[in-house]
């Protein structure tokens, strides 16, 4: 499949939903969208992870894109959010955190404006037009 953007080097799911988690990778791999999908069962291993990312000399890759679910366990995605903002971790360039949701309340979407590293949601699970929308959007080749 001939793209328009090159691949990201790492895009992480964040979800509880194991069927959402396989749907959603196996998407990403048929449009060559990254070289490496990692996926986290809650924000706070998502945290960790990026935290490990950002250390100095870690061999960790630090994500191009994350698809961040609202509602999870242990650490849900605003609380992710609002740590992700504490710890500074948004200072990587170009990182896109992209909501997904099979619920979201006219409240959940309004929160969601006030956090500047969100640039939209997506109902679950992610479509093809989904995907290519954000790739053009966000990474298209100029």
């Amino acid at each position: 499949m001939k793209t328009q953007f090159e691949p990201l080097d790492l895009v992480m799911l964040v979800d509880d939903d194991d069927t959402t988690n396989f749907v959603n990778k196996r998407l990403l791999m048929k449009l060559g969208v990254a070289k490496e999908i990692i996926i986290k069962k809650h924000g706070a291993e998502a945290l960790e992870y990026l935290q490990e990312a950002n250390r100095e000399g870690s061999a960790y890759v630090s994500p191009n894109l994350i698809f961040l679910d609202i509602k999870m366990p242990v650490m849900d995605g605003f609380s992710f959010l609002d740590e992700y903002h504490k710890l500074n971790l948004g200072q990587k360039r170009g990182l896109i955190i992209l909501m997904l949701t099979s619920s979201a309340s006219f409240y959940d979407l309004e929160r969601l404006k006030t956090y500047e590293h969100v640039k939209k949601h997506f109902s679950k699970a992610l479509t093809e037009a989904d995907v290519k929308d954000i790739m053009s959007q966000y990474y298209q080749q100029h």
